[in-house]
């Protein structure tokens, strides 16, 4: 495979702006299999950027959520046949994301299982500093055994629980139900009651799925293969964190952090 460094910047920039591959080809001109092999390649990329700069990050407020997704099909929606199938199905994205800096400390594609969980809390006790923070998550009964193992020398930690009605009738498939009330439950340590909140990596979910096509609810641009939604998740999260301006705090979320002091081009991702 080769392009032009403009050519696949700007296929990138595309499926970055929430385009499908399709749509890339057709405005591109780059044929869809060339624009699919450039994304593994640029994921892999940044995923191994992402660990190295990402390292030892002072944080005070840290909030952990994990997104659904799915690969080839839902997991309701399996054959007999696929049920043991660990290729297809629901995936969710765990993710860390510092409230303050708004960078997104680190990210793990799995199930919304322990085993997942733990490989997700071991990647956030590499990217952070040994330095006492808060931690807020949802109530997801998979955190608290895993940051009582990696992080309890670190971490004051407390779960927002939410309690919800009754799914409203009709809507069932799609809608949420309505959240009732949120119960902040402090866990471990001492952590701050005014600062038990999930409302940041909650908004920061809602941006992924604007951005990230194959992430975006009721189309068929969803993720064939594993791979290709890591892909799509890392070269996402390199892109927010070194070259996409937040508004919020009129820099990159690296710069705000410290660990940059200019924003990245997304050539430089694949450099």
């Amino acid at each position: 495979m080769y392009l032009p460094v403009e050519k696949a910047t700007a296929v990138l920039q595309l499926l970055l702006e929430g385009c499908s591959i399709r749509s890339t080809e057709r405005i591109t001109g780059v044929h869809r299999d060339t624009i699919m092999r450039l994304l593994l390649v640029a994921g892999d990329k940044c995923e191994r950027l992402m660990k190295k700069h990402i390292h030892n990050v002072p944080v005070t407020d840290v909030q952990c959520d994990e997104m659904w997704g799915f690969v080839g099909k839902k997991e309701q929606n399996k054959w007999m046949t696929e049920v043991n199938n660990k290729n297809i199905g629901d995936a969710y994205c765990f993710v860390a994301f510092e409230r303050n800096s708004k960078l997104v400390l680190t990210f793990h594609l799995g199930r919304r299982d322990q085993g997942s969980t733990y490989s997700f809390i071991g990647k956030l006790r590499n990217a952070t500093a040994d330095k006492r923070f808060q931690l807020s998550t949802d109530g997801f009964m998979g955190y608290p055994s895993a940051i009582d193992y990696a992080l309890i020398d670190r971490c004051d930690y407390a779960q927002l629980v939410k309690v919800y009605t009754s799914p409203r009738e009709g809507e069932q498939r799609y809608s949420p139900a309505d959240v009732v009330k949120a119960v902040p439950t402090p866990v471990m340590g001492n952590p701050d009651p005014k600062k038990i909140c999930t409302s940041h990596v909650e908004r920061n979910n809602l941006t992924m799925r604007m951005q990230i096509r194959r992430l975006t609810r009721l189309t068929n641009a969803f993720s064939k293969k594993w791979g290709n939604l890591k892909a799509a998740l890392a070269l996402y999260f390199a892109w927010y964190n070194f070259c996409r301006v937040h508004r919020t705090i009129r820099m990159t979320p690296a710069m705000e952090a410290g660990i940059v002091d200019r924003i990245w081009t997304i050539g430089e991702l694949l450099a």
